[in-house]
């Protein structure tokens, strides 16, 4: 487990007591937790969304998306992938940070979250319409926010902004053992 999680919890709030995004995609309440969901609602994520490693999947541009967007990288990488529940752990939590800026920031209806894996490597990727660039702060002013690219940049081997004709891909990389 990472120190220095205890920071986030306030990170996506406020949040309104039971909203209909939520009953609407199906997702139960509750999903502060960043451990991998258990099985149940995984695959109803799944089912419901779509499936991230085949293309693109949209999802509301609204905090409850993050809970979703986490619950489907654990799906697909403990499930599928079959992956260490550690990397899957510190994936979930830079998917959740990834989901945050595109809500918080670009004032968009959706954004588009995709996973690929190639040898050696998994990519995640969150798209949105905006192409305003994410910065990295320098960490004494990361009291307030602006955590979730330092911990992107700390727990991913390599990460980066794509700019689209319209928006922008912002994506990061992550070493896997093949078996």
């Amino acid at each position: 487990m990472m120190g220095g999680m205890a920071g986030l919890e306030g990170m996506e709030q406020p949040r309104p007591r039971r909203d209909t995004a939520a009953a609407r995609w199906g997702i139960p309440e509750g999903d502060e937790d960043i451990a991998p969901a258990p099985r149940k609602p995984v695959s109803a994520a799944l089912d419901l969304v779509g499936e991230p490693t085949l293309g693109e999947v949209r999802l509301p541009s609204r905090p409850q998306s993050a809970g979703i967007a986490r619950r489907l990288t654990a799906a697909v990488l403990l499930k599928q992938w079959s992956l260490t529940p550690q990397l899957t752990e510190h994936a979930v939590l830079l998917v959740s940070e990834l989901v945050g800026n595109a809500v918080r920031h670009t004032g968009a209806r959706t954004f588009g979250l995709r996973m690929l894996r190639r040898r050696g490597w998994i990519r995640i990727e969150v798209r949105d319409p905006s192409r305003g660039l994410p910065c990295l702060m320098p960490v004494q002013e990361m009291d307030i926010s602006g955590r979730g690219l330092f911990l992107v940049d700390k727990l991913s081997d390599r990460w980066g902004v794509d700019l689209l004709p319209r928006g922008k891909t912002t994506w990061f990389e992550m070493r896997i053992a093949d078996r």
